[in-house]
C-alpha cells in the first residue's frame, strides 16, 4: 500500500481588509477661517475591496472599491471656520471586503489657533 502526503502552505484565513491612512497635517486652523484636511487611504484584501469610507466629524464620504485587491484614494474635507481652538475633530476610516468583513480605524485632528 502506498500513501502519498503533500505539504501545503497554510491557507490564509478570511478576515477584514488591511487598512492604512495618512493625514497631510494633524492640525486644522479653522478658528478664524475655513481650512482643509486631506490625506490618503489604502485598503488591501485578497478577496477584493467592496468599499471604503472616510468620515470627519459627521460628514462621511465613500467610494466603491470595484472588487480590486488594492484600493487607494485621496480624501479631502473642508472644515468650516469658527471651531474653538483645541477642539478635537473625530476622523474615521472604514473598509469592507467582498466577503463582508469590515475594519475601522479612528483618530482625531486638533483645531489650532
Amino acid at each position: 500500500m502506498l500513501f502519498l502526503t503533500a505539504c501545503l502552505a497554510e491557507r490564509e484565513r478570511p478576515g477584514p481588509p488591511r487598512l492604512t491612512f495618512t493625514i497631510d497635517d494633524i492640525s486644522v486652523l479653522s478658528s478664524t477661517h475655513a481650512d482643509t484636511l486631506a490625506g490618503n487611504v489604502r485598503a488591501e484584501d485578497a478577496d477584493g475591496i467592496d468599499s471604503v469610507w472616510v468620515a470627519l466629524d459627521s460628514v462621511e464620504k465613500g467610494e466603491d472599491g470595484v472588487f480590486d485587491r488594492v484600493f487607494s484614494s485621496r480624501w479631502r474635507f473642508v472644515v468650516a471656520a469658527g471651531r474653538p481652538q483645541g477642539d478635537r475633530l473625530p476622523l474615521t476610516f472604514r473598509a469592507r471586503d467582498v466577503a463582508g468583513f469590515e475594519v475601522q480605524r479612528d483618530t482625531y485632528v486638533v483645531v489650532g489657533p
